[in-house]
């Protein structure tokens, strides 16, 4: 009776309810809360999803993200391992490679003001940089927590990597992924306050053909100048454009497919459970946590304000060729952000169709934001 009651006592003392504490059931909530965003609302399933049980499962049973060295027996959790990967910039740089393979680059080609674009939305990623020094982030912390700015979760991932800021890499790629997620309510107000009814229903002009030359070559000339100039962009940019060349070549298929399907869909498996691991009660709950979800949401902000005023602007020296709400979509959020500009154009003229003419800049957003993550870590003299 006594050995049973011992063996009774024991498997009660490995529930997780003896370890619970407060801050783990706040944690628990919001996981519950990011799923039913996920799952009801429609809010990027695919990433959400991944994160919020990860999320769930750490708060749970923290042990399942314990380094080797920290384990009795010696191995690690099995989502520390599953972490490692995002640190050592492997998982960044495959999603970088589904996208290229996904993604059609004619309308940044047809049209290369699109860079412009895309560029003026990079604003709000300087903005948060200069706001978090002055909130006493130390310069690489703040260059992390920056390229929130660019609703760019991978980026943002890559970069806290690169740049040694582990502890910081939950809530930055939470609130990053999260804002990627919310871009259909975030923009829509500050689209409509920056611009009128009559340039928000302004008709461009259809695309020219590119021809099938131009877009091998694309990917091709982009990856030699951009390297060249910043080397330490290669990873991102380098994954990006060999995507898309297993894309437009024509000749590799199966890579193709590989990339933008089976091997996308277990990496974004991989990260998002991993990257949500990383916010246990301990390291998300706390003032620092605050700060980085707020100067994210500024960042966000002000980029979507910059691209739509800079679009304003093109708009006029084009003699109103060009509508506005295209610039929003210079933030890295693809093909989301440009879903947006279509939508909100469309409210003003249902047969105003700006949605291809939104890829361009959406397109040279992850470009822009891939180019500011490599500046940072120029300037930081990290490779």
């Amino acid at each position: 009776m006594d050995y049973v009651m011992e063996t009774m006592g024991n498997l009660i003392r490995q529930t997780a309810f003896f370890s619970l504490t407060w801050g783990n059931c706040v944690m628990i909530l919001v996981a519950c809360f990011f799923l039913y965003l996920a799952i009801r609302k429609g809010y990027e399933p695919l990433l959400l999803v991944p994160i919020s049980f990860g999320m769930l499962l750490v708060n749970l049973y923290p042990d399942i993200m314990i380094a080797a060295e920290d384990a009795s027996n010696g191995v690690g959790g099995l989502l520390h391992y599953f972490y490692l990967l995002d640190e050592w910039a492997i998982l960044p740089s495959l999603i970088f490679l589904g996208v290229g393979a996904m993604t059609d680059f004619g309308p940044l080609i047809a049209n290369p003001v699109s860079f412009l674009l895309g560029a003026s939305a990079q604003f709000g990623i300087f903005f948060a940089y200069i706001g978090a020094i002055l909130m006493g982030f130390s310069d690489k912390a703040a260059a992390a927590i920056s390229i929130i700015g660019g609703a760019d979760g991978p980026t943002s991932i890559f970069l806290a990597g690169k740049l040694g800021q582990g502890g910081l890499m939950g809530p930055i790629a939470v609130a990053a992924y999260s804002y990627m997620s919310l871009v259909p309510i975030i923009q829509p107000p500050i689209m409509r306050l920056f611009t009128t009814k009559k340039e928000r229903a302004i008709k461009m002009e259809q695309l020219r053909h590119v021809s099938k030359l131009e877009k091998i070559l694309f990917p091709i000339v982009v990856t030699i100048v951009v390297v060249l100039i910043l080397p330490t962009t290669a990873p991102l940019v380098g994954m990006l454009m060999l995507g898309n060349l297993f894309r437009e070549c024509g000749v590799v298929k199966q890579l193709t497919e590989t990339a933008s399907n089976a091997l996308m869909y277990i990496v974004v498996i991989l990260l998002g459970t991993s990257v949500g691991a990383t916010t246990s009660a301990e390291a998300f709950l706390n003032l620092q946590t605050l700060q980085i979800v707020g100067l994210g949401l500024v960042a966000f902000i002000v980029g979507t304000a910059t691209g739509v005023l800079f679009g304003k602007l093109l708009c006029k020296i084009s003699g109103g060729k060009i509508n506005p709400l295209i610039g929003s979509a210079g933030v890295s959020a693809v093909p989301m952000a440009a879903r947006v500009s279509q939508k909100v154009g469309a409210e003003e003229d249902p047969t105003n169709f700006l949605l291809m003419h939104a890829m361009g800049p959406n397109v040279a957003g992850v470009i822009g934001t891939a180019v500011a993550a490599g500046t940072f870590m120029a300037i930081f003299g990290v490779m």
